[in-house]
């Protein structure tokens, strides 16, 4: 791929792959500019192209059937962003966005040109001069404008809910069935009352005026009254089991695509993220929805269909006590509509302060040895203390609100309640209506009350169910800076041949590397040295694509890495970190973590290779021994071993050593060094060391300063140049003799 950017200039001529907008210019339309676009709306590599004529912009997409067209008009402009190596530009208008386009830093400068060429036009039509741009042939590489921004907060709206759809679409014919069976168990739990009125007017009332009982017709009604509990009964079960198994398959389903997409997205979002927040997010907010879904969705439609159908029955009954009963709806549905919106903002501002609660368990427990060994129980006991204070007075807030609301409903539906018993003994008395009637009503009301009490309740749950949705479905939005290819390059194998051509890469604003040229051989082994901040780091990272360069390229074995499958990529690549990480689990899981279906003589074997196989032996249980977590059972040396068993294990073409030895003691190190050296043959390898005497075997070492490379050369061709690397050594050598003479000083008791 052709990553050097293209000046949008118009005599440089339009792509030969988009000629036909010519086609589509009317009279007196000439092009001003355009920008090539290399990403689509999903983050993945693909071509396109922007348009600006002094008439109007022109858009078209690989995949686009034909042009799309907007004509220039005032309140037009173009806003511009970038962020982590991806840039955007944005048509609005003054109501709304009308079309986002994306690519890669690279392309900035054709972006900056075409948003110059665009502003002059409108600057032109306001002056009343023609509509013609001029454009500078060049413009500098350096981009200016303001990082892109996370989206503001938006209150969290209930229509989240329906964004469940997509997960609740596998199991529609359940929900339709268990829809079916909420409707006819709320018909069979309106049975009773129905059959309370003939039992009242045929048999009791007849009884008090002298008629005897008839037996038979109150076994019939009797009947009927226990048919229908039973009936409820088992259709509820039933309804109840069906749409619970369901929101749990849901919830699932929603944990596991939250989850698999989190892991999916580049280093650039977690570095912005707490860990407690995101594990709140996937844990505690799928667990709400999935109860939301469970019981009081269910509670809700159920509900909604007692309303209704009583509320026809109260109606074929009696319409004049029917209207008094349903007088209390319109005032519950305003104070609904009331109290919604600040349930809403103080549900949201809960669920983040719970996050900040939850960061200080997440900080506090992985890092508890550094508690205790700065005696700071009592400090992050008041942090804990004051995050949960703040959650106690941000809670205290909302249920303010709520404790208001729930009463006064219930208060209104008392209010109906007593209305329609005046009601009632006036048309009895009156002999409007009859004792039966007047039992039936009040049965049915009292139904209708408590479920219309109940169906309020449900804003409270709705409105937390509809703040979790939102912060769940604000991590599956986020689309990842490091976009996978739309067709991948398949490399059957890796040579190791790495190219790093003109590479400029940024954080935010800040250029952090500029401009850098470096081609590493296959099976050839350099070091990385410079200064902390001089973009060590970034270039390994850039060359493992945790994040891509904002301009040039990098290719291995001649291909872009942004062209290969990042997985397949990454499978050829052993990575071996300055403090390693190892999981819960047993010593030969955590070998065995880059290749799952390893043997346990290849454990054994990448082991051995590493240096690490006699202290295995140590161990309780061997290979089978528990390291807990993050490996706090082993020492550093320990740990380092492991991770260099689990990089031979999986035998990567490229291996980047990071400082691989810098946190260990020096015969440590020596143990360490075997086995890197073990490692390191016939592989291409990158070390980043801060110690210069371990990179002595290094082929070339490559000296950084400030995200340039300013020298190459072997370890005694770099001395005799007495330059950087010159410097860097002195200063090591320098302070190597410092700390030998503080440790004499302190053998001989205190003097030097």
């Amino acid at each position: 791929m052709n990553t050097v950017p293209s000046l949008s200039v118009a005599r440089s001529g339009v792509p030969a792959a988009w000629q036909d907008v010519q086609s589509r210019l009317g009279d007196g339309e000439t092009i001003i500019a355009w920008l090539e676009l290399d990403l689509d709306a999903a983050l993945h590599f693909a071509p396109g192209i922007v348009v600006l004529t002094n008439l109007r912009l022109l858009s078209r997409g690989l995949h686009d059937e034909d042009w799309q067209d907007w004509a220039l008009r005032p309140d037009l402009s173009l806003r511009h962003a970038d962020h982590a190596g991806v840039g955007s530009l944005e048509l609005v208008d003054a109501a709304s966005r009308l079309v986002l386009w994306r690519y890669t830093l690279g392309r900035n400068p054709a972006a900056l040109q075409l948003i110059a060429a665009f502003e002059a036009l409108g600057k032109q039509s306001a002056a009343g001069a023609p509509a013609e741009a001029q454009v500078d042939d060049e413009v500098d590489g350096e981009d200016d404008s303001e990082a892109d921004s996370e989206a503001e907060e938006q209150a969290p709206s209930p229509a989240a809910l329906f964004r469940l759809w997509r997960f609740a679409k596998p199991y529609k014919g359940q929900l339709i069935l268990g829809f079916v069976l909420t409707l006819a168990s709320t018909a069979a739990t309106l049975v009773p009352p129905y059959l309370s009125l003939p039992l009242m007017d045929n048999v009791l009332i007849p009884y008090q005026n002298g008629v005897p009982i008839d037996h038979h017709l109150v076994s019939l009604y009797l009947g009927g009254l226990f048919g229908a509990a039973l009936l409820a009964w088992g259709l509820g079960w039933m309804r109840t089991y069906i749409l619970a198994l369901v929101s749990e398959r849901i919830g699932a389903d929603l944990r596991t695509t939250a989850y698999e997409h989190l892991l999916k997205l580049s280093l650039e979002y977690f570095g912005g993220k707490r860990t407690g927040d995101l594990m709140t997010r996937i844990g505690s907010e799928t667990d709400r929805i999935c109860v939301f879904l469970s019981l009081h969705l269910l509670d809700f439609a159920t509900d909604v269909l007692m309303i209704a159908m009583t509320a026809g029955i109260l109606i074929s009954i009696n319409p004049w006590l029917a209207l008094v009963t349903l007088l209390p709806l319109p005032f519950i549905a305003w104070m609904i509509h009331v109290v919604r919106d600040k349930l809403r903002n103080g549900f949201e501002k809960v669920d983040r302060i719970w996050s900040q609660v939850t960061n200080v368990l997440a900080d506090t427990i992985p890092g508890i040895r550094v508690v205790k060994a700065f005696a700071q129980e009592k400090r992050e006991a008041a942090r804990f203390r004051d995050a949960n204070q703040h959650n106690l007075q941000i809670n205290d807030r909302v249920n303010k609100v709520w404790s208001l609301f729930s009463p006064t409903v219930t208060f209104l539906t008392e209010i109906g309640l007593l209305v329609v018993w005046a009601v009632g003994i006036w048309q009895v008395s009156n002999d409007q209506i009859t004792v039966g009637v007047l039992t039936a009503f009040l049965a049915y009301i009292s139904r209708f009350y408590i479920r219309l009490d109940s169906m309020s309740r449900i804003v409270s749950v709705t409105q937390k169910a509809a703040t979790g949705a939102k912060r769940i479905f604000d991590i599956l939005d986020h689309v990842s800076s490091v976009p996978e290819p739309v067709n991948p390059v398949r490399l059957d194998k890796i040579k190791g041949d790495i190219v790093v051509n003109n590479i400029g890469f940024r954080y935010g604003n800040r250029a952090v590397i500029r401009g850098l040229d470096l081609h590493i051989r296959p099976g050839e082994m350099i070091g990385l040295v410079g200064h902390s901040g001089s973009g060590k780091s970034t270039l390994v990272n850039l060359i493992c694509r945790f994040y891509d360069v904002s301009q040039g390229a990098i290719t291995v074995d001649g291909v872009d890495i942004r062209a290969i499958s990042i997985p397949d990529y990454r499978r050829n690549i052993g990575l071996v970190l300055q403090e390693p990480f190892l999981f819960f689990g047993t010593i030969a899981d955590n070998i065995a973590y880059g290749k799952p279906d390893a043997t346990r003589a290849e454990i054994i074997a990448a082991a051995r290779a590493a240096n690490a196989h006699e202290f295995i032996l140590r161990l309780p249980h061997g290979y089978d021994s528990m390291v807990g977590e993050r490996g706090q059972t082993l020492s550093g040396g320990e740990r380092q071993r492991i991770s260099i068993a689990r990089a031979l294990l999986i035998d990567p073409h490229i291996l980047i050593l990071d400082e691989a030895t810098s946190s260990v003691d020096t015969t440590t190190e020596r143990e360490i060094q075997k086995a890197l050296d073990n490692l390191v043959h016939g592989r291409t390898t990158i070390a980043i060391a801060h110690r210069l005497s371990t990179l002595r075997r290094a082929d070339r070492i490559v000296v950084m300063d400030r995200g340039q490379i300013v020298e190459i050369g072997s370890h005694e061709e770099l001395l005799a140049r007495r330059g950087a690397y010159f410097k860097l050594y002195q200063a090591q050598a320098r302070q190597a003799e410092n700390d030998l003479l503080e440790d004499a000083a302190l053998l001989n008791g205190g003097e030097a």
